[in-house]
């Protein structure tokens, strides 16, 4: 047995028995369980294979879809394990974007605070639609080059992974908004399992509700936002982060937050996404 084959392989059971305690579904559980398998009986090193073959060289093994390949290759380039830490309730979203060169703490804290994003790819989709010059502090020319960065940085990534289809690459905007409001219903009653997260519990704790639903194609895991900025703002119980991939392992992110301001405010809102937010709630009150 590879030795760091079977250190990817215990991330993958550990997933696997996370998700099992959250009540998940059995299909995807199982489907770590495979891949976990996979790892331990290969006679290569799995990061020689990545490393020749890319991230094709890893669905082509038995029992690895692209979601599973995904991870493993996250794990191999950076040491960390995002969907696991996600399930830990252990993501820290303010450590990621200080990966970024020039950007520290505070003002790591500030994109935060201001965008409400939680990934590189979220990031890079609000700097997309001009949403960083929002931040304070931050000059054209640093914004220009997190822009830059986040560019180059995440399209070597989408080189070795290439999307099976990019229609309808992310879930319509009433089925993020049902799974936040099914979320925050079950948490408020006590209807959903507690996690114990690593972060912001001294007393270690299981506290933290955690949903997995399915809609359509699209199989969703909800929590409560627990991040610095949700706790020093007093919205850990506002601010619920939805991630999300489809049965062709699309996969991606959003927070949900009470709007406080302008048109919208009172309402539920998916960070990034307030046009259609304002056009499903036109389109609610006048029953179209």
């Amino acid at each position: 047995m590879q030795a760091y084959n079977h250190e990817v392989a215990k991330n993958l059971r550990e997933i696997a028995a996370l998700l099992k305690a959250q009540q998940a579904n059995p299909f995807r559980i199982n489907a770590y369980l495979h891949a976990a398998d996979t790892l331990d009986n290969m006679p290569q090193n799995i990061a020689d294979l990545m490393q020749a073959k890319g991230i094709k060289g890893l669905v082509a093994l038995p029992g690895i879809g692209e979601g599973i390949a995904r991870s493993i290759y996250e794990y191999i380039a950076t040491g960390r394990m995002s969907r696991l830490e996600n399930l830990k309730g252990a993501a820290d979203p303010v450590a990621l974007f200080r990966e970024i060169p020039t950007v520290g703490r505070a003002l790591a804290e500030r994109i935060h605070d201001t965008l409400h994003v939680e990934s590189l790819e979220a990031l890079e989709n609000a700097a997309r639609d001009g949403e960083l010059a929002r931040v304070e502090g931050l000059g054209n020319k640093r914004r220009e080059a997190i822009e830059s960065w986040l560019q180059k940085h995440l399209d070597e990534q989408r080189r070795q992974f290439r999307p099976v289809r990019e229609d309808s690459a992310r879930p319509d905007i009433r089925l993020v908004l049902k799974v936040d409001e099914e979320y925050r219903a079950k948490a408020g009653s006590d209807r959903l399992p507690k996690i114990t997260p690593r972060r912001f519990n001294p007393e270690n704790k299981a506290w933290l509700p955690i949903l997995h639903a399915t809609y359509d194609h699209w199989h969703f895991t909800a929590l409560y936002s627990n991040t610095a900025r949700a706790h020093s703002l007093n919205r850990i119980h506002d601010w619920v982060v939805i991630y999300f991939y489809d049965d062709h392992h699309r996969e991606g992110q959003h927070t949900v937050v009470t709007e406080t301001h302008g048109k919208l405010k009172g309402k539920r809102v998916v960070r990034g996404r307030e046009p259609e937010c304002l056009q499903f709630y036109d389109g609610a009150s006048t029953g179209r």
